[in-house]
């Protein structure tokens, strides 16, 4: 009945329920804390552009270029139960064939022991800004957000909205020089 295996399943269950208690109080630590900070957020140059779509019969559909600027002091989020945040800069505006459209423009992953003060001038979004019709050309209230989802050591991965956003209204005319 006491052989060495049931003592060592013994042991090996005792320090598991141990290793999950510890877990957990690392977790309930920083579960409460205030993880949103004052983002900055500037529209520097909007480009339209009326281009081929060629997901459905040939029609012409909206693309969209912004330039940014972004100022954040992401020190505050970090603790030592952080291990790295995932930045994202998302455009929200409606249509009229849809109420709601969102589109993620520009993305970084800033780890542990980065650089956490954004300062970031000019920059272009890094994914196209494709509307699915023309929803974009004289829309004037595009909203730019930058949000983050924090990857913990231990706990959930919450979705944190900064509390700067921009409105944004693009031109009423499209492009027609190779401009970008």
């Amino acid at each position: 009945m006491n052989t060495v295996l049931s003592r060592a399943n013994s042991l090996f269950a005792f320090s598991l329920s141990v290793m999950a208690a510890l877990t957990f109080g690392c977790f309930i630590t920083t579960a409460f804390k205030d993880r949103s900070v004052p983002v900055d957020i500037s529209v520097t140059k909007v480009m339209l552009k009326n281009v081929d779509d060629f997901t459905g019969p040939r029609e012409k559909s909206d693309l969209g270029f912004v330039y940014f600027d972004v100022t954040a002091d992401l020190h505050p989020i970090f603790d030592w139960n952080v291990k790295q945040l995932f930045l994202y800069l998302s455009a929200e505006y409606s249509t009229k064939s849809n109420a709601l459209n969102q589109v993620v423009l520009w993305d970084k992953i800033v780890l542990r022991g980065d650089n956490t003060k954004l300062n970031l001038k000019e920059m272009k979004s890094k994914y196209f800004f494709f509307d699915d019709g023309n929803g974009l050309r004289a829309n004037k209230n595009i909203t730019l957000t930058l949000s983050w989802n924090v990857v913990p050591n231990a706990g959930i991965l919450p979705l944190i909205t900064g509390s700067g956003h921009i409105s944004v209204p693009f031109p009423d005319t499209y492009e027609t020089a190779r401009s970008y």
